[in-house]
């Protein structure tokens, strides 16, 4: 994505609490603000246009990420319909900031959105179904560039539903990989500015050490991991069979080798060079 300036406004000097964002030279804009501001929200002028929106939270079935993604011709008029969800504590819109945003624009940029949230799997997605609309051409493109302003803002506001767990590609990857061995068992990753994802088809210990009895984080995690479906038996060995992030490289090697580990020492480049190595050039 090209860089960018932000602009970031805190309504009452809390970045936590309502607040504004725009690009330098973008007709969109967003407001952002938390459940216990809700009326503040809502009295906000932008909300009365139409956009999309984003409702933020935990699903209490499964203590995951959840978001409920949807468009209106009024947000505000919307947004009231959903007081009666209880798993959201955050709220998201964006609006033009003049009225060229249509009804078929809006549908799109949400059957989009939904798409991609799906696809990054960050979230439950709440939604029973996304709408999406056929779009000309020239409408299409400019609605893709529409929802690139919003990746990018979206986290800046603390919103990373749409953020692939995997962003890095084909030759950079392969260079920028690591590795965590253990037992003949082997595991790749890559660091992310959340700290690192290991990649499906990587591989971890069947069972436990004695110390996740000590430090059961980890056995916690592989437990979660199991039964996502993540984590699978084959051939004597867990499998990751999708991307899973973690927090920190210790918390990705405490997964893989089934027990505290010192995830500095524990990855390593292509080179046999180790993270703490890598980190200390």
């Amino acid at each position: 994505m090209p860089g960018g300036t932000i602009k970031i406004f805190m309504v009452h000097g809390d970045p936590k609490r309502l607040r504004t964002a725009q690009f330098l030279n973008w007709t969109g804009q967003a407001v952002a603000g938390p459940r216990s501001e809700f009326e503040a929200v809502l009295a906000r002028e932008e909300s009365q246009k139409s956009g999309v929106y984003f409702l933020t939270g935990t699903d209490p079935e499964t203590g995951k990420g959840a978001v409920y993604i949807g468009e209106a011709e009024s947000v505000r008029d919307r947004l009231k319909s959903h007081l009666g969800r209880d798993f959201w504590n955050q709220v998201v819109f964006f609006t033009g900031k003049d009225e060229n945003l249509t009804k078929a624009h809006i549908r799109y940029l949400e059957g989009r959105l939904i798409e991609q949230a799906k696809q990054a799997g960050r979230a439950s997605v709440m939604n029973g179904q996304s709408s999406g609309a056929r779009l000309p051409e020239s409408d299409r493109e400019d609605m893709e560039i529409f929802l690139e302003k919003i990746h990018q803002l979206l986290p800046v506001l603390g919103v990373e539903v749409l953020v692939p767990t995997t962003a890095t590609a084909g030759g950079k990857r392969e260079r920028e990989s690591l590795t965590c061995e253990i037992k003949g068992l082997k595991a790749t990753g890559l660091l992310t500015p959340n700290g690192i994802v290991v990649l499906a088809g990587s591989q971890a210990v069947l069972n436990e050490r004695p110390s996740s009895q000590k430090y059961p984080w980890a056995l916690n995690m592989r437990d979660r991991l199991k039964e996502e479906g993540a984590l699978v038996v084959k051939a004597g060995s867990l499998l990751f069979t999708r991307d899973v992030e973690f927090s920190s490289p210790s918390a990705a090697a405490a997964v893989i080798h089934g027990g505290h580990a010192n995830g500095l020492i524990a990855w390593k480049d292509r080179d046999g060079k180790t993270l703490k190595q890598l980190e200390s050039v």
